[in-house]
């Protein structure tokens, strides 16, 4: 009781998680209900609030706060930029992009976002590629962004904990009842997500497996994978961000650039070039579009079932991923923070879809090769089913198997740092204790769920998080105009120079006045 958003999160996420295990059937289809309905009727709200703080964002890279940095004007990125890339790109969606690399694109060509498209042509394979690009670029990331920042400034700037309360401050002020709420929330839609993420990365996992070597997916391997997990993070978290995290996010964005130039090379590289620059132009020159369609003429549940659900994720997500990358960019101006956070994982996400969707697009479009047809049966087989037509297609599997695998270790591993730092009061340092609490726990649930069948439903319930924290999320971009219009406006480089000029000016005219006039030549 001494610590309140423990207790309570806690609390939560046990009779969550053991209606999940016991309830399965009951419970899903409740949580269904639920995600139903703020899908359905707050979809509008989803995607107006992702876009505002878009436009916010930018703005503010752009204007004369980008230059402040996120500590005092004295400090420093603790991290290098690779390192730093690699840590926001294996928490934010590194597992994920794996997954759905392949998956999302040929589920758009097997069934096209626009109704009039035929599925499985030419015009379905384009849309496809630019809804993908869509779906995984700056959109998902201004979530995380603005939560990230707003933290980041409080925790850096303003010597304050790493608390989501705590940067709603300016607008929530100090009410200790609403602190706990908004940091309990956290808390239970964090180890709701990752618990849900490991036991799906688990299961393909064990999907790769039985392609690869015939294993057959059941349980008893799928608690194997999970205790190999656990060990990992647990000891990676212990290990502390300099050393485990660091180094297992290095190794991650050094496969995923091998495993991309390996395909990119074998592949057919010059499409792979031409869907590139393609969906590139058809993301832009649609992006305002896509980001405020909805259907409310014609019907239809592909923009809540794709756009709206990718959103709802985010936005769940963004307390955990919006803390840790506060956490790492500590040092970093917001300009610096705002591209690099905004614009080079999406650009790698683009890329990634382009080389390998790309690849099976094209084996399916002119070889018939139904990798569609596989993924709409079971789009956990998507990747694999790709490399099936490729050189030493077993050894790239085996390899991405890995690479899921250190993908999962290090979101795990972030989120165990976060969760023992977000009941820990904010501490920078949370205790060890804290963080085998948290692994033991979500590794537990991960297997329960899986034993019982009840995963599905409790990554449903975990969405639902998503509507209340998108009100929250429009309240931290508030709160942050709000932090940055109380620090000294920047003065910028060429009203430096100016000020310089004029100062040296009236120094030679004070000069001149106090000279003495020489009259030696009269």
């Amino acid at each position: 009781m001494k610590n309140p958003v423990m207790f309570i999160a806690g609390i939560t996420v046990l009779v969550l998680a053991l209606l999940g295990g016991f309830m399965p059937r009951q419970f899903g289809e409740v949580a269904e209900q639920l995600l139903l309905f703020t899908t359905t009727n707050f979809g509008w709200f989803y995607l107006l609030a992702v876009f505002g703080m878009i436009v916010f964002l930018i703005g503010l890279a752009l204007s004369r706060w980008g230059t402040i940095r996120l500590g005092p004007d004295s400090s420093r990125p603790e991290f290098g930029f690779f390192s730093w890339i690699a840590m926001l790109f294996s928490t934010g969606f590194g597992a994920g992009l794996v997954f759905w690399g392949v998956a999302e694109p040929m589920s758009h060509f097997f069934t096209p976002p626009f109704p009039a498209t035929e599925p499985q042509s030419v015009v379905a394979a384009r849309q496809a590629m630019g809804y993908a690009f869509f779906h995984w670029g700056i959109s998902q990331w201004a979530v995380f962004t603005i939560a990230g920042l707003a933290i980041g400034l409080l925790q850096f700037r303003k010597q304050g904990d790493g608390l989501v309360s705590t940067a709603l401050q300016p607008v929530i002020g100090t009410r200790r009842s609403a602190r706990i709420a908004v940091d309990s929330l956290a808390v239970i839609a964090t180890t709701m997500g990752i618990a849900t993420s490991v036991g799906l990365g688990v299961l393909q996992i064990n999907g790769g497996l039985e392609h690869l070597f015939g294993i057959e997916s059941a349980f008893p391997i799928q608690l194997l994978i999970i205790l190999a997990m656990g060990g990992a993070y647990v000891t990676s978290s212990i290990s502390g961000l300099q050393r485990g995290m660091r180094w297992l996010s290095n190794l991650n964005l050094g496969l995923c650039l091998t495993l991309l130039l390996y395909v990119f090379i074998t592949g057919p590289t010059v499409l792979i070039l031409n869907a590139l620059t393609l969906a590139l132009g058809d993301y832009l020159s649609n992006f305002v579009q896509y980001s405020l369609r909805l259907t409310p003429y014609q019907g239809g549940t592909w923009v809540r079932d794709w756009t709206i659900f990718y959103w709802a994720w985010a936005i769940a997500w963004s307390p955990f991923v919006g803390a840790f990358v506060a956490r790492v960019s500590r040092g970093r101006t917001i300009r610096e923070f705002i591209i690099g956070v905004l614009v080079v994982p999406p650009l790698i996400a683009c890329v990634w879809i382009a080389v390998f969707g790309g690849t099976a697009l094209h084996a399916d479009l002119t070889a018939g090769t139904g990798i569609a047809e596989i993924v709409a049966d079971d789009v956990a087989l998507a990747l694999f089913a790709a490399y099936d037509h490729l050189p030493l297609s077993e050894l790239l599997s085996g390899l991405s198997i890995l690479l899921i695998f250190t993908f999962l270790v290090t979101s795990a591993d972030s989120a165990t740092y976060i969760l023992a730092s977000m009941t820990t009061r904010g501490s920078l340092a949370p205790p060890l204790a804290a963080k085998l609490v948290w692994g033991v726990l979500m590794s537990s649930i991960a297997a329960v769920l899986l034993a019982s069948g009840g995963l599905s439903s409790l990554q449903t319930a975990s969405l639902v998080s998503a509507l209340p924290f998108t009100v929250i999320l429009v309240l931290l971009t508030v709160a942050t105009a709000r932090l940055l219009r109380a620090e000294p406006l920047p003065i910028r480089s060429a009203d430096l120079r100016l000020f310089r000029r004029m100062n040296q000016t009236l120094q030679h005219m004070e000069k001149a006045k106090t000279e003495k006039p020489d009259h030696s030549r009269h």
